[in-house]
């Protein structure tokens, strides 16, 4: 018997665990939109304005989010291809890559002595060294998890139950997020070409008038 064969016949991991990429893609969608909940607090509960850098970090979680979310999508269906995987993470570490890159720059825009930095802080450091840290780690964890795909990129995946409902959840909530963001962004840059480096109103409203 050849040793295809021998490897064929082995048990596979448990189901939970040949699923794991499918709940872990569950899990970089709701985290990306929890962070970008935590962005929009900032700006509309604290009345902070994001500015143009901030705005294009959060144009990459949600490209991170995009990658993943293709992933769920795929296995609300019933069925997930190795193509989907790959298609999923790899559109995820790009823009965990380049939004890492926007975050590290604001970073650096800020990094001499006395400079107070851009906006408010948590836990003491800035929303945009969080940005830094969190895309950083998200390219780790998916790297660790393509690592181990061999065992936990199950093909198949129920289409009942709670698989189903952590999918659905995690996608609507997403597409809520990046809605309020749209609008969020229009608001404040008007009908501009730019956003200002500083940015302190919504300018729609005073380009319709609403406003004096």
């Amino acid at each position: 018997m050849s040793t295809r064969t021998l490897i064929g016949l082995e048990p596979g991991p448990p189901a939970l665990v040949a699923r794991g990429q499918y709940w872990f893609a569950c899990v970089v969608v709701i985290g990306w939109t929890g962070v970008l909940g935590g962005g929009l607090y900032y700006q509309f509960g604290r009345w902070e304005y994001p500015c143009p850098l901030c705005v294009v970090q959060r144009m990459f979680m949600v490209l991170a989010s995009l990658g993943a979310a293709y992933i769920v999508r795929q296995g609300l269906d019933g069925v997930i291809t190795r193509r989907d995987y790959l298609m999923g993470w790899g559109l995820s570490l790009v823009a965990c890559v380049a939004g890492s890159f926007a975050a590290w720059r604001q970073t650096m825009l800020h990094i001499l002595p006395g400079d107070r930095g851009y906006g408010s802080t948590a836990l003491g450091l800035h929303l945009y060294v969080w940005a830094w840290i969190l895309f950083q780690a998200c390219v780790v964890a998916i790297g660790v998890v393509m690592a181990f795909g061999h065992l936990t990129a199950a093909r198949r995946i129920p289409m009942s139950g709670l698989y189903q409902l952590v999918g659905r959840f995690a996608l609507g909530v997403l597409t809520l997020v990046i809605a309020v963001n749209v609008v969020a962004v229009f608001l404040e840059e008007g009908f501009h070409w730019f956003l200002p480096d500083d940015p302190d109103r919504y300018r729609f409203f005073y380009d319709v008038w609403i406003l004096p």
